[in-house]
C-alpha cells in the first residue's frame, strides 16, 4: 500500500480546530516562488500549481520506467501547501486579506519523500519537461525547517481565514508567544490545502494554518 503522508502524520495535515502550539520537522519539498493573485486566470499562481504536480507525478510514476530512485517507496502525492507573504516587509499577517492580492508573495510547494536527492529532482524535472512539453525551471528541490508554530484546522472559505488567525493569535499570547513577522527565508504564513477547491463548497473547505511564533521578549 502506498505511504500517505497524511495518515502517518497527522498531527501535521489533520489537525484540530483548536489552535495549538507545534515544532515542525525539517522537511523536502518540491516548490515554485511566485507573487500576485492566485485566483488570475493563467496566472503564474496556477501555473506553478501545474508544475508542481507535473514533477510530483513523474516522481511517483518512477516505479513504472527503466529509472530506479535508490530507497524508493510508492507514496499518496502530498496535498498542495503555500507560503505566503506580503510586498511590505514586516507587515502584519491580516494584510494578506486586504483585497490587494496583486501584492503577495508565495511559494507553492508539495512533500515528496525523502528519498529524492538533488540528482534524482534534476532528473524528474528533465523527465517532466520533456512530457508535459512544459519549462519547470522554476520548480526547485528545497528543505524546509519551520520550527516552532501555531497551527489550527480552519473549515470555510478562504477569505474567512482571518477569524481563525485571530483566534490562534489570541492562543498564542496566552502561552506566552507572539507571531514572528519577521518575513525571513524560513517564516511565512502557511496553508496546506486539504480539499480540493474544485470538488468542494467552500463552507466545507479544509485548510491547515500555521504560523511562526517567538517567545514574548
Amino acid at each position: 500500500m502506498a505511504f500517505d503522508f497524511k495518515k502517518e502524520y497527522k498531527e501535521l495535515y489533520l489537525p484540530s480546530k483548536k489552535p495549538h502550539i507545534i515544532d515542525v520537522p525539517p522537511m523536502t519539498f518540491i516548490s515554485v516562488r511566485g507573487k500576485g493573485d492566485p485566483n488570475a486566470e493563467d496566472g503564474e499562481y496556477k501555473m506553478s500549481v501545474q508544475m508542481l504536480y507535473s514533477v510530483a507525478f513523474t516522481i511517483k510514476m518512477s516505479k513504472m520506467g527503466a529509472h530506479k530512485m535508490n530507497g524508493y517507496f510508492d507514496f499518496v502525492v502530498p496535498p498542495l501547501e503555500g507560503l505566503w507573504n506580503h510586498r511590505n516587509a514586516g507587515s502584519d499577517i491580516l494584510d494578506l486579506f486586504d483585497g490587494n492580492k496583486s501584492s503577495l508573495r508565495w511559494t507553492s510547494i508539495i512533500r515528496v519523500p525523502d528519498f529524492v536527492t538533488n540528482d534524482e529532482f534534476e532528473w524528474a524535472r528533465r523527465e517532466a519537461s520533456k512530457k508535459k512539453n512544459l519549462d519547470l525551471s522554476k520548480v526547485e528541490l528545497i528543505r524546509y525547517d519551520e520550527g516552532l508554530c501555531v497551527q489550527c484546522l480552519h473549515v470555510g472559505h478562504y477569505d474567512d481565514e482571518p477569524a481563525t488567525i485571530d483566534a490562534m493569535r489570541e492562543y498564542a499570547d496566552n502561552q506566552g508567544f507572539v507571531f514572528d513577522n519577521s518575513n525571513s527565508n524560513q517564516r511565512f504564513h502557511h496553508e496546506i490545502y486539504i480539499s480540493n477547491p474544485c470538488k468542494t463548497a467552500p463552507e466545507k473547505l479544509k485548510t491547515v494554518i500555521r504560523y511562526p511564533i517567538i517567545k514574548k521578549s
